[in-house]
């Protein structure tokens, strides 16, 4: 598929089918996007890829852990301004009423809020990770990368789930995969093949007006 097809098909898959990935469809994308762009290129993305047993020890050992506290990273501030915490209303008030879950289910939110854990079934799971050193140029260099690979994955088929979940137990992960303190584990990518009956996968997303957000000028 052409790249605007890729963009347009692209959207974080919440069920995955069990079909496995091939370890070298994985490692052409990754291979890649290392051509994505970063300041003075530093190519600050550093990851690790699991599949198999790997993952599932990983998954046992965070079912079995507390999260993080406190939390290396904050990325739930956007929160605090109405404009923000709406879109993320929106995006509940879709998603579960997709699954036919209402807001009282409690119990049943939280069930499919800890499918994070499993990569709501992803047969792959790319953990990226960097030096605590980078700032926030460099943050916004590896979410550059990460998209690169999330529309090369479209590319051949396949799909992901971008996960900040994994930052909520980041020194757990860390400690599992063997990594120094002075890294910060960023997010999860789960990576498989949507399943296409699922309707968590089909729900209508919502996006703000492009006049929203972009103004031009100079323009007749």
């Amino acid at each position: 598929m052409d790249v605007a097809e890729a963009v347009a098909t692209r959207r974080s898959i919440r069920a995955f089918s069990a079909r496995p990935v091939p370890f070298e469809t994985l490692y052409r994308v990754l291979d890649q996007a290392r051509l994505a762009p970063s300041g003075c290129n530093y190519q600050p993305w550093e990851a690790t890829v699991l599949m198999g047993e790997p993952l599932r020890l990983l998954q046992e050992r965070l079912a079995a852990s507390e999260q993080d506290d406190p939390l290396e990273y904050e990325f739930t501030a956007p929160g605090q301004l109405e404009k923000y915490k709406s879109r993320l209303r929106a995006l509940g008030a879709r998603m579960y009423g997709a699954m036919s879950i209402g807001r009282d289910q409690t119990d049943t939110r939280e069930a499919f809020r800890q499918g994070n854990i499993f990569s709501f079934g992803a047969p792959a799971l790319l953990l990226c990770h960097f030096p605590k050193l980078m700032k926030e140029p460099q943050w916004s260099d590896v979410g550059m990368w990460l998209q690169t690979i999330m529309l090369l994955l479209r590319g051949e088929g396949l799909d992901s789930c971008p996960q900040e979940f994994m930052g909520l137990y980041g020194k757990t992960i860390k400690d599992q995969l063997g990594l120094a303190n002075d890294v910060v584990l960023f997010c999860g990518l789960s990576i498989g093949w949507r399943d296409t009956n699922a309707e968590v996968n089909t729900f209508e997303r919502e996006r703000v007006p492009l006049t929203e957000q972009i103004t031009f000028l100079g323009f007749d």
